[in-house]
């Protein structure tokens, strides 16, 4: 099995260092980067398997490398930061985020979330396997081309971020199942997320809003007391 590789963007030398030595020795392929503009390097030489993110880097916005690295690229993200406020961890969440973490941080808890998050990726993985065509169709004008991670709408390729992806995606393998809220925070985010159920309601609402029609079709269902669905036709 290929080993997964890790891009680190932070600061502070001591703490790469530290998190290096210790995902190393954890199996990991890990490439380091001091500045948001040489982890955009990093990322176009190597494109890491996931990103461990810090929020306050001494050229750029943590939350605009985030955007950035969940809706043009794809990769999974989790965000380092000496930030605790929780406006600060849900804002990250919608930004594309996968997971937050604050310092100081315990590294087997880091270790613990990286590998939730590559498990959450091939359950979903594992589950698309068990079907054998590479295009999943959504009634007749949406697309989800699983190897690219790829969806387009009536041949028009729809930028969803990495998790607006992987909700819909998730949706999509259990179609006309109705989740809770929590349900989907602890299937989709998973370990321990730092958010609160708002945040499905507002993936909810930017993936509606990217691929839902006109005449007011809704991709995702709303039921009403419980969470949502999708209840779309699903074929190859």
């Amino acid at each position: 099995m290929r080993q997964k590789s890790i891009l680190m963007i932070e600061d502070e030398e001591a703490i790469r260092d530290i998190l290096g030595y210790s995902l190393r020795k954890e199996g990991f392929v890990v490439q380091e980067a001091g500045t948001g503009s040489a982890g955009l390097e990093q990322l176009e030489k190597y494109r890491p398997d996931l990103v461990l993110l810090d929020l306050m880097l001494p050229d750029m916005s943590g939350f605009d490398l985030c955007r950035k690295l969940s809706v043009n690229l794809r990769i999974p993200v989790i965000m380092i930061t000496a930030k605790s406020d929780m406006l600060d961890k849900v804002l990250g969440m919608e930004l594309g985020a996968d997971d937050y973490i604050t310092k100081p941080f315990d590294i087997r808890e880091v270790v613990a979330r990286i590998r939730a998050i590559f498990r959450r990726i091939e359950l979903i993985s594992e589950s698309l396997e068990n079907q054998s065509y590479p295009v999943i169709r959504l009634g007749t004008r949406i697309e989800i081309h699983k190897e690219e991670r790829e969806v387009w709408r009536n041949g028009i390729k729809v930028n969803l971020t990495n998790k607006e992806y992987d909700l819909l995606l998730f949706l999509v393998i259990h179609h006309r199942r109705v989740f809770t809220r929590s349900e989907l925070l602890d299937r989709v985010w998973g370990f321990e997320f730092a958010g609160d159920t708002r945040t499905v309601d507002i993936h909810v609402q930017r993936i509606r809003k990217k691929l839902d029609t006109d005449q007011g079709a809704s991709i995702i269902e709303t039921v009403f007391g419980v969470g949502y669905k999708l209840d779309m036709q699903v074929r190859a």
